[in-house]
């Protein structure tokens, strides 16, 4: 069996690894990838068996590419405790409700049908970051396996603990009517249930699990599934509507006039929630997210700090972790909230939970709320293609071409640029607080583009203008998944 091995070296991503299956990795790649994240986890714990926790979504084939892996970790004598089908965020809590030394969840995500992937994490509540991305891929693909006896037992009813961990918690006095869309993804067992429990009413959409995805896949930065949403949430006169992706530590929101809210602007909501309760907090944004947190008077009055870090969950989670913020939000909707909140790593429904206590809190519409915000023009994400082996190449050719622009202060739109911030590709932002963003995605073949103006929607297209311009002279750029 071992002589067709296949394992693409792509696979092994920034922070999570995702694969093409049967195309990019068969069986016996899968199970030299439990022997290499086995070795790893021997490695990092010091423990000649150290226990981690499996979980798989609800894909078709997810439970023979389980099955793959956890042979292949068996080998290395880790001690396996299955959990069954499950979220990503139900495998993290489970590494602290069991105190376990590391976790391996197969999912793709939200990505289409024929992917397959791993989200990996050792030390609790944190996912794989590049380093230990690079380590992994090492270990696996030099076959420096290590050779151990493990064992396995399956833990029933897990599901439940998890629920209830939620909904204990979390209860609510106002009766929100709640539209809960899963896309047919794995969510669709899990947050039905868990917002019942804390109070909502709830209207569910697509909450079948349907590993075909038959409508749209389970991604609530896809328009298709936002716009579904946004026409049950019209048609119930619903208070709110909540998307999920495919492994529930995303979540989109609909507001109930059916606009769909971006999620950096529900995180800046949540954040002013919690910053009265919460003096003097951080909170951590990824460069996509809106640049109003920076000059939020609320936040500012609460003394709380906003600090503006690299998009990719791993990234995020590990910055709330070592700034010991109070949360984290991502713009694809990955939103971290640590002690007392939870326990740090992404979770969608605790994230809808809390836009219901936002909602609970104050007695005004979810369309309300968000009215209070200062108006952003703001672009989707948008993805035009770029060979993996190409994107960050073009990126770096990119920062230096704006760092140029800035240096020789040309002016685009009538405005110079004022602020570089390389962290992450490059974000470049105005006086008028308009800005733009080039990064390479970490987990497809493509660039990551977004713009934002406070000023003017014309003003938010003439940024993408002039991206869209740099992007076509370097002559490595495809179609764009979706354009204004």
């Amino acid at each position: 069996m071992n002589e067709n091995i296949k394992i693409d070296p792509y696979g092994f991503r920034e922070y999570d690894a995702r694969w093409l299956y049967e195309k990019d990795i068969n069986q016996s790649g899968m199970e030299n990838l439990g022997r290499g994240l086995g070795t790893q986890i021997k490695i990092h714990t010091k423990k000649a068996n150290p226990r981690i926790i499996v979980g798989h979504d609800y894909r078709s084939y997810s439970e023979e590419i389980k099955s793959a892996l956890k042979k292949g970790l068996l080998s290395t004598g880790c001690n396996i405790e299955d959990i069954g089908l499950s979220l990503s965020p139900m495998v993290y809590f489970a590494q602290f409700n069991l105190d376990a030394d590391a976790v391996a969840m197969v999912t793709a995500s939200h990505n289409e049908n024929g992917w397959t992937g791993v989200k990996m994490g050792i030390k609790k509540g944190l996912t794989h970051a590049p380093e230990e991305m690079k380590e992994l891929k090492e270990i696996t693909l030099d076959k420096k396996f290590t050779k151990g006896e493990g064992n396995e037992k399956q833990i029933k009813d897990f599901d439940k603990i998890y629920k209830d961990d939620l909904i204990i918690k979390n209860k609510i006095k106002k009766k929100i009517k709640a539209v809960v869309a899963c896309g047919n993804g794995t969510a669709g067992v899990f947050a039905p249930d868990i917002l019942r429990g804390i109070g909502c009413e709830v209207i569910e959409l697509d909450c079948n699990l349907d590993w075909n995805f038959p409508k749209y896949n389970p991604n609530p930065e896809d328009l298709e599934m936002l716009h579904e949403i946004a026409k049950v949430v019209k048609e119930n006169h619903a208070d709110i509507g909540f998307g999920f992706d495919g492994d529930g530590d995303r979540v989109g929101v609909i507001d109930d006039k059916g606009n769909e809210i971006f999620s950096d602007k529900i995180g800046l909501l949540i954040a002013r929630n919690l910053s009265g309760k919460h003096k003097n907090s951080k909170f951590v944004v990824d460069v996509k997210s809106t640049g109003l947190y920076s000059k939020d008077k609320i936040l500012i009055e609460n003394n709380c700090e906003t600090i503006y870090w690299k998009t990719g969950h791993s990234h995020i989670k590990r910055k709330v972790n070592s700034e010991k913020a109070l949360a984290g939000f991502e713009k694809s909707g990955h939103f971290f909230f640590n002690q007392p909140l939870g326990y740090g790593y992404d979770d969608g429904i605790n994230s809808a939970i809390q836009v219901c206590h936002l909602l609970d809190n104050q007695n005004k519409k979810m369309s309300e709320i968000i009215s209070e915000l200062p108006n952003t023009f703001q672009t989707p994400t948008m993805a035009p293609f770029c060979k993996d082996e190409e994107k960050y190449l073009v990126v770096e050719e990119l920062v230096k071409k704006i760092k140029n622009l800035q240096e020789n202060k040309t002016v685009i739109d009538g405005q110079v640029i004022n602020d570089i911030l390389t962290v992450n590709g490059v974000r470049f932002s105005f006086e008028d607080g308009s800005w733009g963003l080039i990064r390479a995605s970490s987990n497809k073949p493509s660039l990551v583009i977004v713009t934002e103006s406070p000023t003017s929607d014309e003003r938010k297209k003439k940024i993408f203008d002039f991206i869209d311009e740099l992007l076509k002279e370097t002559g490595k750029i495809g179609e764009y998944d979706q354009k204004i």
